[in-house]
């Protein structure tokens, strides 16, 4: 990346943020104000800047200006003031983003809900934010939205005639058509819409972010447009993003990082959002050929399919410069040959989670190694603070195993309508209790070692199963791995692990096993390894562990008599 070196060297003791380059310090929260001014902004600067491949057509940056600043006037035409919820309940699009900037244009709180909930799970969200309005698509994958809503709630406000705007697909009575929702915003004068979005300001409300709901209610994190932009403008600034860059959005538009860190930091720096709604290896591999995509980010499971597609060869992939392969366990093999076979000139890890803006640590371009990438989530990003603290809340020396507390700007202002539980995850000094345990060693990088609720006790042993998924992962014939509890007689729990073989590699369990005996501890060694075709996963592509421990009586596993070593 030419013009942005970075640092060699500094001095902790006067600068704890020393390793973070003068560019990715920049307070986009008070350069833009709110993310529909980013859009504004960067209009005003590059307006024939290719903005947005959707599937309504292109757009530049001066048209996708005037695109939402009729979104906006459609919105307030439906009735939505400052302050109302509004929820997006479909894939990646470019409608998507459109509803979006129109709803935060507007002063409303965008509600993204996830595509492969049903309705029940759908209705508790619409029902807890208290949404007033609906997007949604009616082609998605056979999904009955409105029908799985109308069984699950029949009363929700979202229903009522001329509260549900389809995006894509058929209407029904009562629902507005995208055309029809943009033609009322003629009602609206476009000097109120574009007041609007001048009233619009940093500590304003931009959405409320509700957690995968894996275990128990789905928790709503709310976050302000000061934070999203101050953290992901300087992130995507940190990660390299330029004017003219095209980035192929595989990441999900209802999670914060295919929204922040995907379309909103395109907004900010000029880049060209390509959505897409349902990864698929051959057509991304078409599109990053045919539009000439520079970024592309994920999980490791799109890089995996990438690289061991037996179509790679048809297709021109060389324009990839900047990779960020998501995930607490990074197998090394895979970042060496995603560097050896893809090239490109940038590649990053990171660490957030929803309730601190999916923003905390990051690897820094040009300076730290594939093996520091691969082993750790790098070090706190400019002005968020990290604590290491044992069970009594008390710090940890460095390499000790801890729960990792945050503070600063990119915690949330709270979870929605929940006083209580905002409490005991916020202390009173502004400590975010994250669940998460780490090390952090004397240079500050960071080992996310597991989710507290993840570990396994083993005869009074710790087990993180992400420890055991790195060792096991390593193994040339597993693809993936996930690593769970199961009930044991005597232990109390042991680990025992799902694994997605790699195809022709002829692994079997006993291979794997025997493999793992001179590589981890006996304690910690999984008692079962069970071959399955893929690994069950949420539409942020994440491993849904209860799914696989729901599994675990159907397979009749037994007391070991194992003891722990």
């Amino acid at each position: 990346m030419t013009g942005r070196p970075y640092r060699p060297g500094g001095d902790p003791a006067v600068d704890p943020w020393w390793y973070i380059p003068e560019h990715a310090r920049v307070r986009y929260d008070l350069q833009c104000r709110s993310i529909p001014n980013a859009l504004r902004l960067t209009a005003q600067r590059h307006p024939d800047l290719e903005a947005m491949v959707a599937e309504d057509g292109r757009r530049t940056f001066a048209q996708l200006d005037e695109d939402m600043v009729a979104a906006v006037r459609a919105v307030q035409a439906l009735g939505v003031q400052p302050g109302d919820r509004v929820a997006v309940w479909a894939p990646n699009s470019g409608r998507w983003v459109l509803a979006a900037l129109g709803i935060l244009g507007a002063g409303g709180v965008l509600v993204p809900v996830n595509t492969r909930f049903k309705g029940e799970e759908a209705a508790y969200i619409l029902r807890k934010s208290g949404a007033r309005a609906l997007f949604l698509v009616s082609d998605f994958l056979d999904a009955d939205y409105v029908g799985m809503l109308r069984a699950a709630d029949p009363s929700l406000p979202v229903l009522e005639a001329g509260s549900c705007v389809v995006l894509s697909g058929a209407t029904q009575q009562g629902q507005l058509s995208w055309e029809e929702f943009l033609a009322g915003g003629a009602r609206v004068p476009e000097g109120a819409a574009l007041a609007a979005i001048d009233a619009v300001a940093p500590e304003s409300l931009s959405d409320i972010m509700f957690t995968s709901g894996t275990t128990g209610q789905p928790k709503g994190v709310k976050l302000t447009h000061g934070q999203s932009l101050r953290a992901h403008g300087g992130y995507a600034a940190l990660l390299g993003f330029e004017a003219g860059d095209r980035y192929l959005i595989i990441p999900p538009f209802f999670h914060t990082f295919g929204y922040k860190a995907g379309w909103m930091a395109c907004l900010v720096h000029g880049a060209t959002i390509i959505p897409e709604q349902v990864f698929d290896p051959d057509h991304v591999m078409h599109v990053i050929a045919a539009e000439r995509v520079t970024i592309l980010y994920g999980p490791p499971t799109v890089y995996q399919s990438i690289l061991d597609s037996p179509r790679r060869a048809e297709h021109d992939l060389s324009t990839i410069r900047n990779v960020l392969i998501s995930s607490t366990v990074v197998p090394q093999e895979l970042l060496e040959r995603t560097q050896r076979e893809l090239q490109p000139e940038l590649i990053h890890g990171g660490y957030g989670l929803t309730e601190a803006t999916s923003f905390v640590t990051a690897t820094v371009p040009g300076a730290d190694s594939l093996e520091l990438i691969a082993s750790t989530v790098g070090r706190p990003d400019f002005e968020v603070e990290v604590r290491v603290v044992d069970e009594a809340g008390r710090d940890v020396e460095p390499g000790q195993a801890g729960e990792l507390l945050v503070r600063g700007y990119n915690v949330m202002t709270g979870y929605w309508e929940e006083p209580g539980q905002t409490a005991e995850a916020i202390d009173p000094d502004g400590w975010l209790r994250t669940g998460d345990v780490v090390t952090m060693d004397e240079q500050r990088y960071l080992r996310i070692t597991d989710r507290k609720k993840d570990m396994i006790l083993v005869g009074g042993f710790n087990v993180y199963p992400a420890e055991v998924e790195r060792v096991l992962g390593q193994h040339p014939g597993v693809e993936a791995i996930a690593v769970v509890a199961a009930p044991d007689a005597r232990l109390g729990e042991v680990a025992v692990a799902f694994v997605v073989p790699r195809p022709g590699g002829g692994l079997t369990e006993s291979d794997l096993l025997g493999w793992a005996t001179d590589r981890i501890a006996n304690f910690k060694r999984p008692r079962r390894a069970f071959l399955v075709d893929a690994l069950p996963r949420n539409a942020s592509l994440k491993v849904l562990k209860n799914e696989l421990r729901a599994r675990l009586p159907a397979l009749g596993l037994r007391d070991s008599g194992a003891q722990p070593e």
